[in-house]
């Protein structure tokens, strides 16, 4: 590589590798600047290598300036690409809007899931945004694990740690984890307390007999209690001295409320069934989670609240006791639900649990299944996920996530690092089978590049002198050509491939088809698990050698991670095209 080249090489690869540190705001990656050098360049490939130890240093290089630094030196060499990433930030910023009253430093967000089951592809977006806000304000991130029903939405105990996982899986690391079923005398104390303001009392009116009064605009005839009364019953509450429906705790709010739902709602009830964490299994009187999820909102400082447009009415009844208490309600910002599209299984906890149960799934992290823990395990990085969410915005009408475009971020971010590799399916849509050809004349080895925009990583060799496989669907009819790819032209003469001394340009003038295969009797076989059902074929040699989690590209099929590289048949998840 002379000098000429060399100093256009360089001064490419900094621009690059100045955009890419100030986009991420992280050190540069070679891996990342060399697949668009050489994509945008074609003149560079020759130099193969080459190029490579020239762009290290100045990756390198560029890694040692401050933030500051590499910006400033990126509008001296390139002030159009600043630009293009002002209109970037600009963007990212109105896709998701500012939060309303928020200094910087001082918001406080969080996620409060049920721990009912791991999170489905739903669940992940609240982390997402939030996680999102965070890094934008300089804020904290709280995970607070609302499990004050151990009855109707019973909590599972290997969740909580699930949605940690899926939390740290996203890119986040929650400043603070808070268990509600850790906190009962917290919220008994404030109970306490709001009796003590005159606004709360213990009511015993069955509830269908509660709700035909609240409905007329009628008071509960308990509702006049006095205070050491209702100390008393509320005592014998949390001590369990009543049955499950016999006492209740009420907020007292307004009975002639224009809105039912407010009218004098529950914020503690007796319930019967233990709890599963050996912590709060003695403990029968619970928070209903209005009442809970309002106090711990305003002891552990949030600031901003993110909830569905369908809970508006939360935000109103906790209202009532922030005023018993003098306290300021938070900031809310309400948003439609998120529909995911490309799944036959509901995105439902109990509804994937239950098929879970009968068989129908492998587990939570089943390709088939709408899961944080699927797309996981088929090697769709997080931060792609929550790219694409982010992108949904913060709509109070219903929104849809493509899958495609959860496909598309992640495309772009594993793209450079999957090296390539062929599988031939044995199965096709006419129902055929892999077909095997001898090869007759031509090369004995194929030697496909392990990636096509790094010559640097060198290339595969393939053997075919016994024989290959191809997808029935690629086999050409008798008499016509076709290009095994790495390997040449062939024709399809006598149930042979005969090799035709052709060169590449056939596939382009001449409509010769590019076609994928692996050796007949070296191969791999693989069962290729995917969303639409379980894929089995052939890889050419070395997959097996590969490491678990590796992603590779298996041309013409797609992406995939590598699961069980050991076993026979190697096990991989297909992650999309």
């Amino acid at each position: 590589m002379d000098d000429d080249i060399r100093e256009r090489v360089e001064r490419r690869a900094e621009i690059d590798a100045l955009y890419n540190a100030v986009k991420h705001d992280s050190e540069a990656q070679v891996g990342a600047i060399l697949g668009p050098l050489m994509s945008e360049n074609p003149e560079f490939r020759q130099y193969g290598d080459e190029i490579a130890g020239a762009v290290g240093p100045v990756v390198g290089r560029v890694n040692e300036m401050s933030s500051d630094e590499r910006r400033t030196r990126l509008e001296e060499l390139a002030p159009e690409r600043v630009t293009e990433l002002e209109a970037e930030e600009e963007t990212d910023e109105t896709t998701l809007p500012d939060l309303p009253d928020a200094d910087p430093g001082d918001v406080r967000m969080r996620v409060a899931p049920n721990p009912n089951g791991p999170w489905h592809i739903g669940h992940a977006r609240m982390a997402a945004v939030v996680g999102r806000y965070a890094e934008r304000y300089d804020g904290s991130f709280i995970c607070r694990f609302d499990d004050t029903d151990p009855e109707t939405k019973r909590p599972d105990l290997d969740a909580y740690d699930a949605i940690l996982d899926a939390i740290g899986y996203l890119g986040f690391e929650p400043d603070d984890v808070v268990v509600a079923s850790d906190r009962l005398e917290t919220y008994y104390e404030h109970g306490r307390r709001l009796i003590d303001a005159g606004g709360a009392y213990t009511c015993s009116c069955p509830g269908a007999a509660f709700s035909e009064q609240k409905n007329a605009g009628e008071a509960c005839p308990h509702r006049g209690k006095n205070t050491e009364q209702v100390h008393e019953e509320f005592g014998r509450m949390i001590e369990g001295g009543y049955d499950a429906g016999e006492m209740v705790l009420r907020v007292r709010t307004d009975i002639e409320h224009p809105n039912p739902a407010l009218r004098d709602w529950v914020a503690f009830r007796m319930v019967d069934t233990p709890h599963p964490r050996p912590v709060a299994a003695g403990y029968r009187c619970w928070p209903m989670l209005d009442f809970q999820s309002g106090v711990d909102d305003h002891l552990t400082g949030v600031t901003h609240i993110i909830r569905g447009i369908d809970l508006q009415d939360s935000a109103k009844r906790q209202a009532f006791v922030y005023d018993y208490f003098g306290w300021e309600y938070p900031e809310v910002v309400h948003w439609g639900h998120v529909e995911v599209d490309a799944y036959d299984v509901p995105m439902s906890t109990s509804s994937i649990q239950e098929q879970i149960e009968t068989g129908e799934l492998d587990g939570w992290d089943d390709p088939r299944a709408p899961t944080v823990a699927s797309l996981r395990r088929r090697g769709i990085r997080g931060e792609a996920l929550v790219a694409a969410m982010s992108e949904l915005g913060m709509s109070t009408t219903n929104v849809d996530l493509a899958m495609s475009s959860v496909y598309a971020e992640n495309r772009e971010r594993i793209d450079a690092d999957a090296d390539r590799a062929f599988l031939v399916r044995d199965t096709a849509s006419n129902g055929d089978g892999a077909v095997e050809r001898p090869v007759e004349g031509g090369p004995d080895t194929g030697t496909p590049p392990v990636h096509p925009e790094f010559e640097g990583r060198g290339r595969r060799e393939i053997p075919a002198t016994g024989g290959v496989l191809v997808e029935s669907e690629d086999l050409p009819p008798a008499g016509e050509r076709v290009w095994l790819k790495g390997l040449g032209c062939v024709r399809h003469t006598g149930g042979v491939f005969e090799h035709a001394d052709e060169p590449l340009s056939v596939t382009r003038n001449e409509g010769v088809d590019i076609v994928h295969w692996v050796p007949a009797d070296d191969n791999v076989p693989v069962r290729l698990r995917t969303p639409e059902g379980d894929v089995s074929g052939y890889a050419e040699p070395g997959v097996d050698t590969c490491e678990p989690d590796d992603l590779l590209q298996f041309e013409r099929v797609g992406f995939a991670r590598v699961d069980s590289p050991g076993t026979d048949p190697v096990v991989a998840y297909f992650a999309h095209r």
